[in-house]
């Protein structure tokens, strides 16, 4: 994602409701209802866009006890909130 963590945080309660961060900020989980799910920050380079330098994230999600269609759902829920308009 190019976004910084800031606002990756700013859009994180409305793409997944209730969470918890672990130590440091940089791993964000939530577990209920016999399943988990945990999503792991790593900051990037930034992406040099012309002399504009953008922050970037490696976003990697993980599911414990959620069927595939059901992760798949959450993914879908997930990445709607953080789409951008453009070309």
């Amino acid at each position: 994602m190019t976004l910084g963590r800031a606002e990756f945080m700013r859009l994180l309660p409305a793409a997944v409701g209730p969470f918890r961060a672990g130590p440091g900020g940089m791993v964000l989980e939530h577990r209920g209802q016999g399943r988990a799910w945990r999503i792991r920050l790593t900051p990037l380079p930034p992406f040099q866009l012309g002399p504009i330098p953008m922050e970037r994230l490696q976003v990697d999600l993980d599911f414990e006890g959620y069927a595939p269609a059901e992760a798949e759902a959450f993914v879908e829920v997930f990445l709607r909130h953080y789409q951008r308009g453009g070309g």
